[in-house]
């Protein structure tokens, strides 16, 4: 990156209630000589800019969202093109994994399918509750964005390889817990459950019981 240079970078989260817009916010204060806009919806979206970050958005961006910006960049956490689609830390903390892969590449219209600049991991204890896996992961996407930043332009993509994978969108449902089942094996569900937004639950006795779990230390 050129330092004489003013350069005009977005975010786009949208949802306004994402977890990850704290961390966004914290970032942007650390930016220096940069021009910072931040989008809430794709539809804002119109005015050029030099690099575009699509980050944990809830709706696939179009084309016509993209044209605006040089490069659009997305961070997720998987290593592509394994773990492509929705709630992929989520899913992957159920299969046991402790080593959580982020990938950070070229958006384009297919889903999570462009070119790779870097990939990085944060790692996981098999301890961690959702609000601190939801910190590791923060902290690892502005650290892969910081290094594109510092990076920029001078970057060499690779485009992905093998083959692809993909996870479905969670619910409320996926919260759901077995009484049949032991709390050390339904562990890595309590882990992923939000207490306020998708709370654990299970039903019993024609009832619906709702559990939310703190970590004492």
């Amino acid at each position: 990156m050129n330092n004489n240079n003013i350069m005009n970078i977005s975010f786009l989260t949208d949802n306004p209630n994402s977890w990850i817009i704290s961390y966004l916010e914290n970032f942007k204060k650390s930016l220096k000589n940069f021009n910072i806009r931040h989008y809430y919806s794709q539809e804002e979206i119109k005015d050029s800019g030099e690099i575009l970050f699509i980050l944990s958005c809830e709706k696939i961006v179009r084309k016509e969202a993209l044209k605006y910006h040089r490069k659009n960049i997305v961070v997720h956490p998987s290593k592509l093109p394994k773990g492509k689609g929705w709630s992929p830390v989520a899913w992957q903390i159920l299969e046991g994994v402790n080593s959580i892969p982020v990938s950070l590449f070229e958006a384009n219209s297919k889903v999570d399918s462009g070119q790779i600049y870097f990939q990085d991991e944060f790692k996981l204890y098999g301890h961690e509750l959702n609000d601190e896996i939801k910190d590791l992961q923060g902290k690892s996407t502005f650290k892969l964005i910081k290094k594109f930043l510092k990076s920029y332009p001078n970057l060499e993509p690779f485009s992905q390889k093998g083959e692809s994978t993909y996870y479905k969108k969670r619910t409320k449902n996926d919260s759901e817990l077995d009484i049949n089942r032991s709390i050390k094996d339904q562990f890595n569900l309590l882990r992923i459950v939000d207490n306020n937004l998708y709370p654990a639950f299970f039903f019993h006795h024609g009832h619906k019981y709702t559990i939310k779990i703190t970590k004492n230390e």
